[in-house]
């Protein structure tokens, strides 16, 4: 079975154009729940470079399934067996204003669009820079 990544390496996601904000927010909660991208958010935010895109869209995809620990190794298979969305389609980078660094081992980062950090990464000949999927077409 083939195994499909969502890792970049040496890459920095920038906000997409049509990003409605203009630093970064925390994503809000929809009916007293966290979101996908408020899952991502606190994953990312609370361990920057601990762990790769994989990671963070498996587990969050774990969590919102339920699934026990007996089942994880499994599923993690399955979940990759198949193509999966990046962080350029999450509304971290579409809606909220968070730009997403990948180092050379695929661990990854979050910085607000307003910051010195985000402009840096900008402005660096050795990353990759690849901009988040806007919402709109057009």
């Amino acid at each position: 079975m083939k195994t499909h990544t969502t890792n970049y390496y040496n890459t920095f996601i920038t906000v997409a154009d049509d990003c409605p904000s203009n630093k970064g927010e925390i994503p809000t909660e929809k009916g007293g729940n966290k979101t996908i991208a408020g899952l991502q958010f606190d994953m990312i935010n609370k361990n920057p470079y601990k762990y790769t895109s994989d990671d963070v869209l498996f587990s969050v995809f774990a969590q919102r399934n339920d699934l026990t620990e007996d089942e994880l190794e499994e599923a993690r298979k399955d979940f990759f067996s198949k193509g999966q969305a990046c962080l350029r389609a999450s509304a971290l980078g579409k809606r909220y204003g968070w730009g997403v660094h990948h180092n050379a081992e695929g661990k990854i980062a979050l910085y607000g669009c307003n910051t010195p950090e985000y402009r840096n990464y900008l402005e660096q000949k050795d990353i990759k820079v690849v901009k988040a999927m806007q919402s709109k077409k057009g």
